[in-house]
């Protein structure tokens, strides 16, 4: 049934009056009689009695409680004033926001704040990680040889130029981590997997170090990169078995190429020392035949001067020599002529018998005579 105020009720619930509500009166402003505007002035001596029953004194607020209140201002703006930047840190002070042109060194310094607020940058060497599981990349990275690399490096890096670092770049730090792995992917890019493996990473440190400071003096970011370390570069691990056979052979390959050049230079220094050893020898053997040939000509050339100089004596002495040769080494006996009387001829018949033939011979001639 729909609700009818006709009834002289006041509304559904039974109330009187055209102005009373559902609980019997009618609607009222903040303060002040009904339909009235709130009283200001009543507002703000409310506030002040609060804040009278606030302050120590009920009453009214005494000039010591002013002067504690004035000191704790004072001490909170001195507080606020003063600043401190550490030994690896600069500071850059802002009056209204403006950076000033010098910078606070480490010490204790002070500042008009609020007008002037303080901002530092650490100037000592930072690493940051990058690759595997240090960021939210993985690291996996394509070759030149269309190989998956999954790269892990560090860089190291310092802040050259603390304004700009401060106020140029938003993200001075997360730039660089950005700007760093996209240069390693672009050297990576460039050479074949097994560069980066083990065979130039030296050469792709400092491309991709240069690379990354070409890229950060563009964006004046006011860091400068002292070093580049690849720290691992692996393949992923579904591949990584195969991958680790295939580097296996290749060692085994290397070994045997080595052992057989070893083996080789071995068996060609040995060749090679022979044939010197052989080339001397005839040298030497050379040497001596001529020298021999030359002294016999020599002395050829001498006995025929002095046989020019005296036939007789020289074919006499040629004689001499020559017998002396001969009878050198033969069992002999020299008897002077004259002084051969009483001297008996004899035959050594026991030295025969030694050099006669076998005994079975002997005895068969021995029985014919008889």
């Amino acid at each position: 049934m729909p609700w009818n105020d006709k009834s002289g009720g006041g509304g559904p619930w039974g109330g009187g009056g055209n102005n009373q509500g559902p609980w019997g009166q009618g609607p009222k402003g903040p303060s002040g009689p009904q339909g009235s505007p709130p009283d200001l002035e009543d507002i703000i001596r409310r506030g002040q009695d609060r804040l009278r029953r606030v302050l120590p004194g009920g009453g009214g607020a005494s000039p010591a409680v002013f002067g504690l209140i004035a000191a704790a201002l004072v001490v909170l703006w001195a507080f606020q004033a003063v600043y401190t930047v550490q030994p690896d840190e600069v500071a850059v002070e802002l009056r209204f926001g403006k950076p000033k042109a010098e910078l606070s060194q480490p010490g204790l310094h002070f500042h008009w704040w609020p007008l002037e607020t303080v901002e530092t940058a650490k100037i000592s060497e930072q690493l940051v990680d990058i690759g595997g599981g240090n960021t939210s990349g993985n690291g996996l990275m394509l070759s030149g040889d269309q190989n998956i690399v999954n790269v892990q490096f560090s860089v190291a890096y310092q802040v050259s130029d603390p304004r700009a670092y401060l106020f140029d770049v938003s993200d001075p730090d997360g730039m660089l981590r950005q700007v760093a792995e996209s240069a390693m992917r672009e050297a990576v890019g460039r050479r074949p997997a097994q560069d980066i493996f083990r065979d130039d990473r030296q050469g792709i440190a400092a491309s991709v170090r240069e690379i990354i400071q070409t890229t950060l003096d563009g964006y004046k970011a006011g860091l400068n990169v002292n070093a580049i370390s690849i720290e691992d570069a692996a393949p992923p691990r579904e591949v990584a078995d195969a991958f680790d056979e295939v580097q296996r052979a290749e060692q085994d390959e290397d070994k045997f190429v080595e052992q057989a050049n070893q083996y080789s230079n071995q068996k060609l220094g040995q060749a090679r020392g022979e044939a010197a050893q052989v080339r001397e020898d005839a040298a030497a053997y050379k040497n001596r035949v001529v020298q021999e040939a030359e002294g016999e000509a020599q002395r050829f050339i001498s006995v025929y001067d002095e046989y020019a100089k005296a036939p007789d004596v020289t074919r006499k002495r040629l004689y001499l020599e020559t017998m002396e040769k001969v009878l050198k080494d033969s069992n002999k006996v020299i008897v002077e002529q004259g002084n051969g009387q009483g001297v008996v001829p004899y035959l050594p018949l026991p030295a025969l018998q030694q050099k006669a033939p076998a005994p079975a011979a002997l005895g068969g001639v021995t029985g014919g005579n008889q």
